[in-house]
């Protein structure tokens, strides 16, 4: 394993932003938007939380997922700055498939942390619900259908074999949760109730989070088409099994958005004096498996967790919020008891109950995770930092009955990164 170094000096999170997460056409405050607009957006609105002006941004990160593709542009960092009035500072574009927004928040700290700079903005945005008009304005976009996004995919994996051969796409989405069923003995009956439970919470706390794209509980749904609960709807023909265990509400909704995030040095936030509080970033483990390595998000779950585990000194018992970036909805079952927040064998059990939503016991996802949310691609890790933030300063839409102290993010993209990283409210 790793072993990861401490950090120079300590680095807080003291600003976050956050469009709609949504189809930027059909919705009133994002409609005409392109990518530059979006990360202007939710940079502004995370410098204006930091009670700072974009002149006190000294350097800033640029994610996307696929900017050529789904923005029509390479080095698009150049092409943000004049939105949230920075032109001429250094700044870079990185991707990392849908780990980008994770590693959005590791290259910031980073940067502060080793005392090259004191104030440093971090964003992703992916309009991942529409193409680009090619050589029209970016305010132009056209659909974005499934037979051009498919072919597309592979290009995560190795080119010399990976793709060649099909080894990859496919097998993650439900090689951890057989895992799962097979270490605990468990029947297919069961997978389907705790993934359907996980479901109904999650899809409670996005229709209720005015961020989210879903504006339909189950139940809602249900009751439409004359079914008698949530049950029998996430159970029903329209809602048919897509993979050996995954459902069609086990998948990521593609939509735009764009999130973004101010940190400084922690001796400074705590000066300054925020009506707010301080969200120190404790540390970020980090593991990388190729796509068709089998066993690749458990084995980077595990990995990463035990990096930061041990670079923090945090136990699993203090974790008081799990964030999952779960674009399908196996890692909510399976996550929880990789980093230990809950005991081995009973993830199913506590799905089942509901005891991940918000206001029980263990909560994951408040905002909805991917599934409800909505997948913005590289902006979604961002947007998971925000909603951390949000929960512990006491401001969420979804707040939790007592604001958690500590939060662990898991953030993983292209079948392959993954980043674990913990927050803590500094006292």
């Amino acid at each position: 394993m790793v072993k990861l170094g401490k950090q120079s000096r300590s680095v807080s999170i003291v600003g976050v932003g956050c469009t709609p997460f949504t189809n930027f056409e059909d919705h009133p405050e994002t409609k005409g938007m392109d990518e530059g607009s979006a990360f202007g957006y939710a940079a502004l609105e995370a410098i204006q939380d930091a009670g700072l002006e974009p002149r006190d941004i000294q350097y800033f990160y640029h994610g996307a997922a696929n900017p050529y593709l789904i923005g029509d542009s390479l080095t698009p960092n150049m092409q943000v700055a004049d939105w949230f009035g920075v032109r001429g500072i250094g700044s870079v574009h990185h991707s990392e498939a849908c780990c980008t927004g994770y590693v959005a928040l590791q290259e910031a700290v980073q940067a502060v942390a080793s005392g090259s700079y004191d104030i440093v903005l971090s964003g992703a945005v992916d309009l991942a619900a529409s193409l680009p008009v090619v050589n029209a304005p970016g305010c132009y976009r056209r659909d974005f259908p499934l037979n051009e996004m498919l072919p597309t995919i592979p290009m995560v994996y190795d080119r010399a074999y990976g793709r060649a051969f099909d080894s990859a796409f496919g097998i993650s989405f439900d090689n951890w949760v057989n895992k799962y069923r097979w270490e605990f003995g468990l029947t297919a009956e069961q997978i389907d109730d705790a993934l359907n439970g996980i479901s109904k919470v999650l899809r409670r706390e996005a229709v209720a989070n005015p961020l989210g794209f879903s504006q339909k509980t189950f139940e809602e749904l249900a009751a439409e088409n004359g079914l008698p609960d949530a049950d029998a709807y996430l159970k029903s023909f329209g809602n048919p099994k897509v993979t050996q265990y995954l459902r069609v509400t086990g998948f990521e909704i593609k939509c735009d958005g764009a999130a973004a995030v101010v940190v400084m040095p922690t001796e400074m936030a705590v000066a300054r004096g925020l009506d707010h509080k301080v969200v120190e970033v404790l540390g970020t483990g980090a593991a990388a498996y190729e796509g068709a390595t089998a066993d690749n998000e458990y084995n980077g779950t595990k990995d990463g967790a035990a990096q930061v585990y041990e670079l923090t000194g945090v136990k699993p018992d203090e974790i008081d919020l799990l964030m999952i970036n779960d674009f399908f909805l196996a890692g909510d079952l399976a996550v929880p008891e990789e980093i230990g927040y809950v005991p081995r064998g009973e993830s199913w059990k506590y799905a089942i109950e509901g005891r991940y939503a918000y206001d029980s016991d263990k909560p994951i996802n408040t905002n909805g995770g991917r599934c409800n949310f909505g997948h913005a691609h590289g902006a979604s890790g961002v947007a998971d930092i925000c909603e951390a933030v949000w929960q512990m300063r006491g401001e969420a839409t979804n707040q939790m009955p007592k604001a958690p102290r500590t939060t662990f993010l898991r953030g993983f993209g292209g079948g392959q990164n993954i980043r674990c990283q913990i927050l803590r409210t500094v006292e």
